[in-house]
């Protein structure tokens, strides 16, 4: 399956200031994956070397982490001889080995001629960097998200139908109307489905939502192994998971602003920011604050303690909230709670896969709200998103009497349109959105 790092990771490859790169993300949303199958395509061989497999890895790293001395051990573990720039040298569940990270910074500063690519989850959590130093400054870091809806439309073999959408979002024409219709119900699919490429092959190979259903509850509890795995306080992991859990019921509510009595009656910060804190370096929820006022950069605005949570997948989303396909395809009325926040998930997981940081505003009242405020070719632009083809809103109205954008972006189900310096989208191009940089 084509995934977008594959683009990045040419340009890494062909970079002279090329460092040794830690590819990091959630558990399987395909970095194993994509760099195998990178580096069978652009070198000559691939060094692989598996810190969860081979339990003996980790001694030849505790003996030394010279390159000097690393790659003829390595070449003679995977049989393989080991060529500057012409193999690729993947170290795997690195989080496992963390004086394997460390031997990153002498790759960079004893051999930069190798091509090093260091792969891990749970970077964030997993890593003691009291007694290992990790290498700041000397390597190239990228993470990846699952796939974004473009990605799954070419996992179904839609290249023509991804040229349409891009075609018609950049010159403001509406699709064709057969295939607006056709775009919607792949793009509510996906919703079910979400980004994490297991679920979606396994839908490619079967149909079967069941299948898919299966994967992703398989996928939710690895996780929350994970975080009985990594922390040490039984507490501890009670809270972490009470947090995840209860994330599709705080996008129930009119007001998804993140509220703590949601996860247990008389909750405070101070009990659960541990837990919080803990899912985002493990890059399974995004967190986004409300920006107390329209300015750059908006970093520096953000009201701390206001501010919204969503799962990293939609589709785990989904499965958390046991939402079934039909429910989806037809937007069953028992949906009418869930359904603003399920979509503002999505465009959010899009946003962050194209590399936004997102903020959202809400006037001093609360009684007005825009979803997203993003920053595209150096403007703020404020996103509003709706579930279905009703776009009315005073909320937009009043943030552009406010604060006067250059233009504004409305995602919903209708089709593409510029109309009052507003610029429509449909649902399924919200991987359109992009910042040329």
């Amino acid at each position: 399956m084509y995934r977008k790092v594959f683009e990045y990771l040419e340009s890494w490859r062909n970079n002279k200031y090329r460092k040794p790169l830690i590819i990091q993300g959630a558990r399987q949303v395909g970095k194993t994956y994509s760099v195998l199958e990178f580096g069978k395509e652009c070198y000559d061989n691939v060094a692989y070397f598996n810190f969860q497999t081979n339990k003996m890895l980790g001694s030849t790293f505790e003996e030394s982490i010279s390159p000097s001395y690393l790659i003829p051990v390595l070449s003679h573990i995977c049989r393989q001889t080991i060529t500057k720039g012409r193999t690729l040298i993947v170290f795997d569940e690195v989080q496992l080995c963390e004086r394997a990270l460390t031997s990153l910074k002498y790759f960079y500063e004893e051999a930069p001629e190798y091509h090093v690519i260091a792969a891990g989850s749970l970077l964030g959590v997993a890593v003691n960097r009291k007694k290992n130093a990790f290498p700041v400054g000397k390597v190239d870091r990228y993470t990846m998200y699952p796939m974004d809806l473009e990605e799954f439309l070419l996992a179904f073999g839609e290249e023509d139908l991804v040229k349409k959408i891009r075609d018609c979002y950049h010159n403001n024409k509406p699709m064709p109307a057969a295939l607006h219709e056709k775009a919607n119900n792949i793009y509510r699919q996906y919703l079910y489905i979400g980004g994490m490429p297991e679920a979606v092959s396994r839908f490619v190979e079967t149909k079967d939502p069941l299948q898919v259903r299966h994967v992703l509850e398989t996928i939710a509890m690895d996780y929350l192994d994970d975080m009985s795995k990594y922390q040490e306080s039984s507490n501890e992991i009670k809270k972490t998971r009470l947090t995840y859990g209860t994330v599709a019921v705080q996008l129930s509510k009119k007001n998804t602003r993140f509220q703590y009595k949601l996860i247990k009656k008389g909750a405070r910060a101070a009990e659960f920011e541990n837990a919080i804190e803990w899912l985002l370096s493990a890059n399974l929820i995004h967190r986004i604050y409300r920006a107390e006022q329209i300015m750059k950069p908006l970093e520096n605005y953000r009201d701390i303690d206001d501010f919204k949570i969503y799962l990293s997948d939609v589709g785990l989303l989904m499965a958390q909230k046991d939402v079934s396909l039909n429910d989806i395809l037809f937007m069953e009325s028992e949906l009418t709670d869930f359904k603003g926040g399920m979509t503002e998930n999505y465009v959010e997981n899009c946003l962050v896969s194209s590399g936004f940081k997102t903020h959202f505003w809400r006037n001093d009242k609360g009684t007005k709200e825009v979803d997203f405020i993003v920053n595209i070719d150096g403007k703020l632009i404020p996103i509003e998103v709706k579930s279905g083809d009703n776009t009315g809103s005073d909320s937009l109205n009043d943030y552009i009497r406010l604060f006067h954008p250059d233009y504004s972006i409305r995602i919903s189900e209708k089709n593409f349109g510029f109309e009052n310096h507003i610029k429509s989208v449909p649902l399924y191009a919200t991987f359109c959105i992009e910042d040329a940089k």
